[in-house]
């Protein structure tokens, strides 16, 4: 099976921060005692990993709310909401015994980390999340369709595919980096108690969903 459950213990201490070799998660399937305890769970991974796609099923799933934090963060215009009223609103929506956390934004953490349950890491090769986040950018930008209601906030061709703010340039330029930020995580002793899941394809991931829509 191709769920990799890690747990801070495991490998503690065996990837130093700016290192290119990541953690290795042991390979078994998820016991049901895991499966039962997912409550409230993270998904992470770099731009056009598929975050909010699988987090969706997840919590559907799970019948869990599915929260997405560029929602809370993202503003009208693309204004981005002051730090302070971003932090005020996750705090917020996390206020449930249940629920799926769609984003990363490391500086949350002590926030969305506070009773989450697990994290999950979508962690595919750069080819495969470079060419979903392209397809995601050429259907968003085709239908010109608003990502958050509310916001107006639509992407754009020349947005995507001509400007230094592209989601395409941002998910070239953090690849890497999230990468060793989210190994270097699971090895932080602070977190010992949360269990990290990777997934390192879309195969994974399918099997992690069926194994949790069967439990």
């Amino acid at each position: 099976m191709g769920e990799r459950l890690v747990r801070n213990e495991e490998v503690r201490g065996s990837i130093p921060l700016g290192s290119t070799n990541f953690p290795q998660a042991m390979d078994h399937a998820l016991s049901a005692e895991t499966l039962r305890s997912l409550r409230r769970v993270n998904v992470v991974g770099t731009s056009g990993s598929g975050k909010s796609t699988f987090s969706r099923r997840l919590a559907e799933i799970l019948q869990a709310p599915h929260i997405e934090m560029d929602r809370l963060f993202w503003r009208p215009g693309w204004q981005q909401a002051p730090e302070a009223d971003f932090l005020a609103d996750l705090t917020a929506a996390l206020d449930g015994p249940r629920w799926v956390l769609d984003g990363n934004y490391s500086r949350s953490i002590p926030v969305k980390w506070a009773s989450v349950d697990a994290v999950i890491w979508l962690d595919y090769p750069f080819a495969v999340t470079f060419t979903q986040a392209v397809m995601r950018a050429l259907q968003r930008a085709w239908r010109r369709q608003e990502l958050w209601p509310g916001t107006g906030n639509r992407e754009s061709f020349r947005q995507t595919f001509f400007s230094r703010d592209s989601i395409l340039w941002w998910t070239i330029k953090t690849f890497a980096g999230n990468r060793r930020s989210i190994a270097a995580l699971m090895t932080d002793p602070t977190h010992a108690r949360i269990a990290f899941i990777r997934l390192t394809s879309r195969a994974d991931a399918e099997a992690f969903l069926h194994s949790i829509a069967s439990r």
